[in-house]
């Protein structure tokens, strides 16, 4: 029997990609939407004709024929309607960032572990074989030991003021909307944390469109350098590289292939022929719906626990904490 999907407001970003890949992943079945604006549904039925329609949240969470939500939320509201749906029985899977603070994720971790419900991060770039094989080169030691990182993530939406992205009171900014890719991506491939960290930030309107984070970071890959960038008010770049003693890794289209760019990973080594790595065609947020899936029916292990999502959020907070006005 399928997952049964629910899916908390009619977002674009879920109009878009996450409810066609719900509606494409394998073992998995739209079956509702909750929103109070019918019209906004249209989008939705083209490609779900038989979704049933709630006009609230709540009536949705109390749907029996609903297995897991996901939750497109503006980012304030997502451990409150988090905490709801498992209270409600739901598994949940929730858009990025989680929470606004790390101490938030101790009440879901707890409302987790009490339930034995599935409640993730949806941080879909750890399902990308992109991700999985830089972590394998990595840790197998293709480049030697990692020196320096160097990321990048940057789009410009100073036409759209109302955005929330560009609004202080929906938890908007560059930091809370990308970082969380630029510092949990190299988390994730490295298995390192931050032990060291400067930032220089510019506002408009109270939330941050301008981060430029340096410092040191250490763990399983040894202790190295850390640069990064993150924009809502430059032009449209996306890259990681990893510079080892031996060797470099650079991901081209890191965060979101298929739409930047196809996905492609070069490796260059000392004395050896560089290689390319492409992955065209593949669809990051099916291959997180269906390992959501294989977690909730099998018990397969599942990349990105809330323990996990809680670092990198952590990360984003020392980073507001140590920032300077530039």
């Amino acid at each position: 029997m399928a997952l049964r999907w629910g899916i908390l407001g009619a977002a674009k970003f879920a109009r878009e990609h996450m409810a066609p890949a719900i509606h494409a992943a394998k073992g998995a079945e739209l079956v509702a939407l909750a929103t109070s604006d019918a019209s906004k549904a249209a989008g939705f039925q083209a490609f779900a004709p038989g979704l049933r329609l709630h006009d609230s949240y709540e009536a949705l969470l109390a749907d029996a024929g609903v297995d897991a939500v996901y939750l497109p939320l503006p980012n304030h509201l997502h451990v409150e309607w988090a905490l709801k749906a498992i209270a409600a029985g739901k598994h949940v899977l929730c858009e990025k960032p989680m929470a606004m603070q790390a101490a938030e994720f101790d009440a879901l971790i707890a409302a987790r572990d009490a339930s034995g419900l599935l409640v993730s991060e949806a941080y879909m770039i750890t399902h990308h074989p992109q991700w999985q094989k830089a972590r394998d080169l990595i840790a197998g030691g293709a480049i030697g030991r990692v020196e320096h990182v160097d990321t990048a993530f940057s789009y410009d939406n100073r036409t759209e003021p109302g955005n929330i992205r560009n609004r202080p009171e929906t938890g908007g900014g560059g930091i809370r909307d990308i970082g969380v890719y630029t510092y949990g991506s190299v988390r994730f491939a490295t298995g390192a944390e931050p032990v060291a960290l400067q930032a220089r930030l510019k506002r408009e309107n109270g939330v941050d469109t301008f981060a430029q984070v340096t410092g040191e970071m250490a763990g399983a890959a040894g202790r190295f350098t850390y640069s990064a960038i993150t924009s809502m008010r430059l032009f449209p770049r996306q890259e990681v590289v990893f510079q080892g003693e031996a060797g470099l890794i650079r991901l081209t289209a890191p965060f979101n292939a298929g739409l930047f760019g196809e996905a492609q990973l070069e490796l260059h080594r000392a004395g050896a022929v560089s290689e390319l790595f492409r992955w065209p065609g593949v669809n990051q947020y099916v291959l997180q719906v269906e390992a959501f899936t294989r977690s909730v029916e099998a018990g397969a292990a599942w990349v990105c626990p809330l323990e996990f999502s809680k670092g990198t959020q952590a990360m984003m907070d020392q980073v507001f904490a140590v920032g300077t006005e530039i």
